[in-house]
């Protein structure tokens, strides 16, 4: 396949981030105790669950849980957003980038005619901590991703950044759009918005589980990076 071949398709390739392209060994989860924390005075004594959801209702749920009325979300995303910035070290301490992941978004980035950015859970500043801490942020076009402030179902994030790179760049609106994620909600909002998905099994889920969800491609992870961009370009148009 000749780069400008490649470069003639265009598609939109979103990709997750935690677990995805970068292992955050658990910082995440900290990182939303500690929001939790300084918000309610007091430290959550449930579990924090992620599993692919966004900010809105992970935090929603962490309050819930202890029998909390909700803040406002503009306290809760500066919560986060001081709580991203404070953990930032430990993340490059214990984080790394996924195999595959640098060199995909690498190759994803020099194709003239694709967009390639993130679909996430994360509010967008701890997006780009993640991102930063590994030096990702480049190779990718963040201003047109979909953020966990944006809504509270990952599904509805696919539409968002779809308006947003039609407002950024003059593509089809019919121009194909593949998700690569790592978990079953993942999956999910590939089916509910009419995405493809190319799923792996880089998190906690197993690859039986993300078939079972739905995914036809369930990849070990992105250490293949021939196969990766082969089975982005064989969904553009």
């Amino acid at each position: 396949m000749s780069s400008a071949y490649a470069d003639a398709m265009p598609v939109i390739i979103l990709w997750d981030i935690d677990h995805t392209l970068v292992e955050n060994a658990g910082v995440s989860k900290e990182i939303y105790r500690a929001a939790f924390t300084q918000l309610a005075g007091r430290r959550p004594d449930v579990p924090v669950v992620t599993e692919g959801r966004t900010d809105r209702l992970i935090m929603r749920d962490l309050f819930a849980d202890h029998g909390l009325s909700q803040p406002t979300w503009p306290d809760i995303e500066h919560a986060l957003e001081t709580s991203g910035t404070e953990h930032r070290a430990e993340l490059a301490r214990r984080g790394y980038v996924l195999p595959g992941a640098r060199e995909a978004l690498m190759i994803a980035a020099s194709r003239r005619s694709w967009v390639s950015s993130v679909l996430t859970g994360n509010i967008a500043a701890n997006a780009q901590v993640k991102l930063g801490t590994f030096g990702l942020d480049d190779l990718l076009d963040l201003p047109v991703g979909a953020y966990g402030a944006d809504a509270d179902e990952r599904s509805a994030l696919v539409p968002v950044a779809r308006e947003r790179i039609q407002h950024h760049r003059a593509l089809d609106p019919a121009t194909p759009v593949v998700l690569v994620g790592d978990t079953p909600q993942d999956v999910l909002a590939a089916r509910h918005s009419g995405a493809a998905v190319i799923a792996v099994a880089t998190g906690q889920h197993t690859a039986e589980q993300l078939h079972a969800a739905g995914a036809t491609t369930v990849l070990r992870d992105l250490s293949d990076t021939d196969t990766v961009i082969g089975l982005l370009q064989s969904h553009a148009t």
